[in-house]
């Protein structure tokens, strides 16, 4: 057997038992629900890519922004002007610059109970929690209220939550994780963010 033979040969096996595989796959039915955390860059940015396939497809999207405040950034300026995508920036900045306790608590609660509204209301297809996670680690949500959300969504519904650190109730019943890892980052070279890139 000569090697395109036998290269030709090992892809048939390998595509019979990728399409035994899809055969077996089912559609749950309903919206599913990723989780993008870990220390490396990319989780919001990933959301985003995410944002733009169900787009694609037609779909309705929200974003709901816990963290971010009003700081400026390419993919909030980019959908606006789309002006397909419903967009609320919740959040009131980073938690080490309103050093208000309080505040982000309040701040955050307002955001969820918004995002439920969305989630519950089978408008969406999608419906994005950016930096969530950091209001689950920081306390101004618990995972008890926000699973409670997520098992509240219309069957139409997916979810994804972003953010490091997401708590173990949160991944263990979602669909999807990806923990981001990070192996080199700019940053560590005394390089800012860049616009573009970062934000």
């Amino acid at each position: 057997m000569t090697e395109t033979d036998a290269h030709k040969e090992k892809m048939k096996q390998v595509q019979a038992k990728h399409r035994a595989k899809v055969a077996e796959a089912s559609d749950p039915g309903r919206g599913l629900v990723l989780v993008h955390t870990g220390k490396g860059k990319g989780k919001s940015s990933s959301a985003f890519g995410v944002v733009v396939r169900a787009l694609g497809w037609r779909q309705t999207v929200g974003v709901v922004q816990f963290i971010k405040g009003n700081w400026i950034t390419g993919e909030r300026q980019f959908f606006e002007r789309l002006g397909d995508v419903t967009w609320h920036t919740m959040g009131e900045g980073f938690t080490w610059d309103t050093q208000d306790r309080d505040r982000d608590i309040a701040a955050a609660q307002a955001a969820f109970a918004r995002a439920r509204e969305m989630m519950e209301s089978g408008d969406f297809d999608l419906v994005v929690l950016d930096e969530i996670n950091i209001a689950l680690r920081y306390g101004y949500l618990s995972p008890e209220e926000v699973l409670a959300g997520l098992k509240a969504r219309a069957d139409r519904t997916g979810v994804i939550l972003t953010g490091r650190d997401a708590p173990e109730e949160i991944c263990a019943y979602a669909d999807l994780v990806t923990e981001m890892t990070e192996v080199k980052h700019p940053y560590q070279a005394g390089i800012k963010a860049q616009r573009g890139v970062d934000f």
